[in-house]
């Protein structure tokens, strides 16, 4: 009897826990959500705490929108993401492959050199990538953003790969080769949909991480028009604030959180699901 009481409290405080977690990750959310529907008498006036006024103002989203071109900023990340998360895709994918399922000499280097760089933060070697993405004409270029989050985004996709593509039976392989097929038609064919989930995991990941980036974008790109929409945003905070356009701010902010609240909510199993199935396979 001690023992269930013991165990109901802990059961009890740990959703206590979970809902005041909850609380604090909600409400940022919900309060940038009430603040993009005011104007700004509503902050003037000493109360940025509560519900808008009726009607919300909704015409904020199309101010920035019209006004500060934030349209032409949001193509450019998602020109900039969807091209990263697919080349990176391929790369990590084909390079986990080889890891795991080709002996030779130096593999466990090579991927133990993957481990390596992601405990390394990035943004460390920013000054030299910088003078050598310039020396490459790379600088406020796209491809240049799309080149650096490919590179920074396959070690860890790799790392989940490589358990994936472990845990396949050797046997697909030889029946591959009895059939005739090529090592790319293998890899491609059979062994490339076998490990979709978790292949469809860390792209997701991807996809968060690099919408969301901000310092090599920053660093990178100094031309207004090729700006990413965090850094487009940092730009016009600084513009708004002392216009006291702080609806108009917020409403910037609520659109690029939008794809990416929408994207997770689409694909959180698919994330947890995706690589906890790596890590028991690994």
């Amino acid at each position: 009897m001690k023992t269930r009481t013991k165990f109901s409290g802990a059961r009890w405080l740990m959703k206590v826990g979970l809902f005041l977690w909850a609380v604090g990750v909600l409400y940022p959310v919900i309060w940038t959500i009430m603040s993009a529907l005011k104007d700004n008498p509503q902050f003037l006036l000493g109360r940025p705490w509560k519900l808008p006024d009726l009607p919300l103002l909704w015409s904020n989203f199309t101010y920035v929108w019209e006004k500060y071109s934030f349209g032409h900023y949001f193509v450019n990340s998602l020109i900039i993401t969807i091209a990263s998360t697919l080349l990176g895709a391929f790369l990590s994918a084909s390079t986990a492959y080889v890891i795991a399922r080709y002996a030779f000499r130096g593999s466990g280097l090579l991927y133990y050199s993957y481990l390596a760089y992601m405990m390394i933060p990035a943004f460390l070697g920013i000054i030299p990538l910088f003078f050598l993405m310039d020396d490459l004409y790379l600088t406020n270029r796209a491809l240049g953003l799309i080149l650096v989050y490919t590179v920074t985004a396959v070690p860890f996709a790799v790392f989940v790969l490589v358990g994936f593509f472990k845990q396949l039976p050797k046997e697909l392989e030889e029946s591959a080769a009895i059939d005739g097929a090529s090592h790319y038609g293998t890899f491609f064919r059979i062994m490339l949909p076998l490990v979709k989930p978790g292949l469809v995991s860390v792209s997701i990941i991807t996809v968060l991480n690099i919408w969301n980036e901000y310092i090599f974008a920053l660093v990178l790109v100094n031309d207004p028009s090729k700006y990413t929409i965090p850094v487009a945003i940092a730009v016009m905070q600084s513009e708004m604030q002392y216009r006291t356009e702080w609806g108009p701010l917020f409403a910037s902010l609520l659109v690029s959180m939008g794809p990416v609240l929408l994207f997770y909510m689409i694909f959180q199993r698919q994330i947890t699901g995706g690589i906890t199935a790596g890590a028991v396979k690994g």
